[in-house]
């Protein structure tokens, strides 16, 4: 594991950890995995299975962790660059992140890159696929994708109003930080994970995501848990978790077939 820095655009360095297989070189090089934190209000401290780049690092891909606008340990101010602009500064910063990994790292492969996140990191992974095609896969859990219609189902509504306004008598922040408003430029293969008891995120997003992909044409599976919240807690629920997402990154990464894991 190391430490890479980036430029964003208004001069803001962007802190991202970078962890690497152990066989990766120039002649050798890892494809990319950009894993988007969730939050907003959080980065990449610690270690804990639920969000372990290491699982991935083992099977052969180098995982890149930026901590974009909205990341709390940087200041007041950075958390200011990305308030109420959830679409703006932050996506901004991972592209920068991203940018400048490649741009430095010779053992990392551009033409395989893939990004996912969680919760809020759901959020840009939507965001992101209607924004570019740079990568071959995103994965999306417990995602954001029609924040007008969030507002009203999740357990936090009127904690959003605070950053996001009254989406009665002001909903154009909403509208205009909904992925949903990009859905006719996705492109990009994506998997849509969720569980039924998220009263967080509510599962009512990523049934609706999954519908507008399909009705669209856009490539992707879903993984659907029953018996989880916002957290996939259940030790046999977050192995099937890590062999799904390894499965698809593997087949749109490394062009091996997707195989369905078994249920555990």
């Amino acid at each position: 594991m190391e430490r890479l820095t980036a430029r964003a655009a208004d001069g803001t360095t962007i802190g991202s950890w970078l962890v690497r297989p152990a066989d990766a070189s120039a002649d050798r090089p890892a494809p990319l995995v950009v894993w988007v934190h969730g939050g907003p209000l959080g980065s990449w401290t610690g270690w804990h299975w639920r969000w372990n780049p290491h699982l991935l690092a083992a099977r052969g891909y180098a995982v890149l962790g930026p901590d974009p606008a909205l990341s709390t340990g940087y200041g007041q101010a950075m958390v200011r660059r990305g308030w109420s602009n959830w679409g703006g500064a932050p996506y901004e910063d991972v592209t920068a992140a991203v940018d400048a990994a490649l741009a430095q790292r010779v053992d990392l492969d551009a033409g395989r890159t893939a990004l996912m996140g969680g919760s809020y990191g759901g959020y840009m992974a939507n965001w992101v696929a209607g924004h570019t095609d740079r990568y071959r896969a995103i994965v999306t859990h417990a995602s954001l994708w029609e924040l007008r219609g969030f507002h009203g189902t999740t357990d936090t509504g009127a904690f959003w109003e605070h950053e996001m306004g009254d989406p009665y008598a002001e909903p154009g922040r909403y509208v205009r930080h909904s992925p949903f408003e990009h859905l006719a430029t996705i492109r990009t293969p994506m998997l849509v994970i969720h569980g039924e008891q998220d009263f967080r995120v509510p599962v009512s997003e990523a049934l609706r995501l999954w519908t507008d992909l399909r009705r669209h044409g856009v490539e992707g599976k879903l993984l659907y848990f029953p018996d989880e919240n916002h957290w996939i807690l259940k030790p046999q629920n977050a192995r099937l978790w890590y062999a799904t997402v390894l499965a698809f990154l593997d087949e749109h990464l490394l062009g091996k077939p997707f195989e369905r894991p078994a249920l555990l």
